[in-house]
């Protein structure tokens, strides 16, 4: 029984990832670059749950909502200013510094405002564990909740993107931007509007895991946001199924490895993991082949 509990905590877990991941994908298959400061709005859209919930006692899902919203202004706002004017730059190592910037610049202002020792943040999900097999198995009511708002969001996400002018926009931004621009496709609107839902998700995936993990400090979304890196990755960089795969895989090995090999070791797992999948299949699990044209 212990096995399936370990399973069940790994999908749950790999759910945030998945979540988190998704963000990574969006915009690299839309815009080609890495958002490294993805993972730290996560820790943003945790600290204003708890500002508004557990400080000014606003109600819950009142607080997610505000905490999705201020997450799309910011991820807007990272957009328009540190990677827009950098989008035609020579190297792309400029955009790659300057995600470095934005990351350790939020996690600075967090310091500043809360200082560096974690907070003890309260869990938003109100749904009573479940107990199943006469007790000897129990679901905590955040593990419930995570799966099945990964669920949905994946469902939901991919008829935008195959259902919407909006998302036939951004495939088609993602194929080629100079084209779409001559279709009369606003390119960065688009690109814009793929930043705001990555950082709306990662709002979501915030509040998911310190609810899980009840604990809230400036570094909070540093390695969550490395790990869900890893797993898009995995799943393959720029497709949203595959940052799902991913995502499961990952929490799957990061738990098993705890329960069963070393809870030292299981970050150096995952990472050697990533190692393999470059090595075997770079594209990752789901990812294509792209032949570059001269």
């Amino acid at each position: 029984m212990s096995l399936i509990s370990y399973v069940i905590n790994g999908i749950s877990l790999g759910s945030v990832y998945a979540i988190i991941a998704l963000g990574y994908s969006m915009v690299y298959g839309i815009a080609k670059m890495l958002n490294f400061a993805h993972g730290d709005v996560i820790m943003v859209g945790g600290f204003v749950v708890y500002t508004m919930a557990s400080g000014l006692g606003i109600n819950p899902i009142l607080s997610i909502l505000c905490s999705m919203a201020f997450c799309t202004v910011l991820g807007m706002t990272i957009e328009r200013i540190a990677y827009r004017p950098l989008r035609n730059a020579a190297s792309s190592l400029a955009v790659l510094i300057t995600a470095i910037g934005v990351s350790y610049f939020l996690q600075n202002i967090a310091l500043i405002i809360y200082g560096s020792s974690p907070k003890a943040f309260t869990s938003v999900v109100t749904i009573p564990s479940l107990k199943l097999a006469d007790g000897a198995l129990t679901i905590s009511g955040e593990t419930i909740v995570t799966i099945v708002a990964c669920i949905i969001i994946m469902v939901v996400l991919m008829l935008f993107i195959n259902k919407t002018k909006a998302g036939q926009a951004m495939l088609a931004v993602s194929e080629d931007k100079g084209a779409a621009a001559l279709m009369g496709i606003n390119v960065n609107g688009t690109i814009a509007l793929t930043f705001a839902i990555g950082s709306a998700l990662a709002a979501i995936a915030g509040v998911l895991l310190c609810s899980a993990y009840p604990s809230l400090s400036p570094y909070t979304g540093a390695m969550p946001g490395i790990k869900a890196f890893v797993a898009a990755v995995f799943g393959g960089i720029g497709s949203i199924p595959g940052a799902l795969i991913g995502g499961i895989l990952l929490g799957l090995i990061e738990i098993l490895s705890k329960a069963y090999i070393s809870s030292q070791l299981s970050d150096a797992i995952v990472f050697a993991v990533l190692i393999v999948v470059l090595l075997v299949k770079p594209t990752g699990i789901l990812g294509k082949q792209i032949q570059e044209k001269v």
